[in-house]
């Protein structure tokens, strides 16, 4: 079914499934004053990087989910649970909407289900419909985007997987998002792939019908004040707009820097994993240090293995361009593969414009992987993130990449 298609059909069930408007009382005066973007974090144990005023992803999720009354729709790069993990309440509050009536779709990543075919067995027992999607025979990567939406209405996206150490052991940031364009426009990607997964390929993406999903920006409250959001998902070609292509708007963001470009991801590389060049984001944090932009990069110290940490200790070039290399410590339970590790993916930019995605800084990941974010300018939300990235910048976890150093890759997957 091509997409302008779905995306018809989805903003036209959306449009007949939402209630007609009701005289303003005092609870709907207090509902529309939620505000429709929040910030939501995770933070490992055992350190100080805990924001009280940040709501918890762990909190946030059951709560999100527990409200569905219709629809949920899941897209995640895996499903990764453990007995008394925080996940498992998110788990719990799945099954509790399928068995009241909500019908739930979950989408994963095929590559992965060998390694975590556990949970998404038990939900797809639980009246859940289940698919995976081969995304290296479809669009050439991985599915690595990490959203949900809940009855069409409101969605959480960010760095976060649906892994029981994302919740406890990982450093995150997402958003919980109530922006109805945007809430759409995940809801057509949701719909896109959904169709790719179930072998039935939709026709090259192309914009949908007038009206239906536009690329924005469109306007949010955000602690009080409005900014203006955009949504920019990856890769390029299949996307409900051609405009929503994030790359070349994360380059435009760098490019109209005056003051501070302030970044922060698991890892970044130059070099692809083909050997090819990839040159559009370095090249622009490079630009923007040449005018006298000061450019500060924090990425996991999971970077310091070869073929990534070389690309980074030839860009550290303080005090025009500095990097920082974020180590976690071990937690004192002992050792957990795939986790203690910075995993969140954002920038901001003079403290006015900001973007939070799922991407990492490498080229697959905007040209054949399946990534979502958000684009948003205002200074309100701009400063809490400044703060977010500040906290962790100046925090003894973080230090700044040594040129001249021979660095040894921490243990990742199993103990050394």
């Amino acid at each position: 079914m091509p997409l302008r298609v779905l995306l018809l059909v989805s903003c036209l069930w959306l449009a007949c499934a939402t209630p007609a408007p009701r005289p303003l009382s005092t609870a709907s005066t207090a509902a529309s004053a939620e505000p429709e973007l929040v910030l939501v974090e995770s933070s490992p144990v055992e350190t100080s990087l805990d924001h009280a005023d940040i709501p918890d992803a762990w909190r946030v999720w059951p709560e999100m989910i527990g409200a569905a009354t219709r629809t949920l729709e899941i897209e995640q790069f895996y499903v990764s649970n453990a007995p008394n993990s925080r996940l498992e309440p998110v788990i719990q509050a799945i099954e509790a909407a399928a068995d009241r009536g909500v019908r739930v779709r979950l989408l994963a990543e095929e590559k992965f289900f060998k390694q975590y075919p556990e949970t998404q067995e038990r939900l797809a027992a639980r009246r859940i419909e289940v698919r995976r999607l081969d995304t290296a025979q479809s669009l050439g990567g991985v599915q690595h985007a990490k959203y949900f939406i809940v009855d069409g209405r409101e969605a959480f996206l960010g760095s976060q997987n649906f892994d029981w150490r994302a919740l406890e052991h990982i450093q995150e940031l997402g958003l919980r998002v109530r922006v109805p364009e945007v809430v759409r426009a995940l809801g057509a990607v949701f719909e896109y792939d959904w169709a790719l997964a179930a072998g039935s390929p939709p026709a090259a993406p192309s914009p949908g019908p007038a009206g239906t999903v536009g690329p924005g920006p469109f306007p949010a409250r955000f602690d009080g004040e409005t900014v203006q959001v955009t949504p920019a998902f990856s890769p390029r070609g299949h996307l409900p707009e051609p405009a929503m292509w994030d790359l070349p708007r994360l380059v435009e963001l760098i490019d109209g820097a005056k003051r501070s470009v302030r970044v922060q991801l698991l890892n970044h590389r130059a070099k692809s994993r083909d050997g090819s060049e990839f040159r559009e984001l370095e090249d622009a944090l490079k630009r923007a240090a040449a005018r006298g932009v000061r450019v500060e990069l924090m990425v996991a110290d999971w970077s310091k293995r070869p073929g990534t940490i070389e690309g980074l200790q030839a860009l550290h070039a303080p005090p025009g361009l500095t990097v920082k290399l974020v180590t976690i410590p071990r937690w004192s339970g002992g050792f957990i593969p795939f986790a203690r590790v910075v995993h969140a993916k954002y920038l901001v930019v003079d403290g006015e414009a900001s973007w939070l995605g799922t991407s990492n800084w490498e080229a697959d990941y905007f040209f054949r992987t399946r990534n979502v974010g958000l684009i948003v300018e205002g200074a309100a939300f701009a400063r809490q993130l400044e703060r977010f990235f500040s906290d962790t910048w100046s925090s003894p976890y973080a230090a700044e990449v040594d040129p001249r150093a021979t660095y040894t890759p921490p243990a990742i997957s199993s103990e050394p």
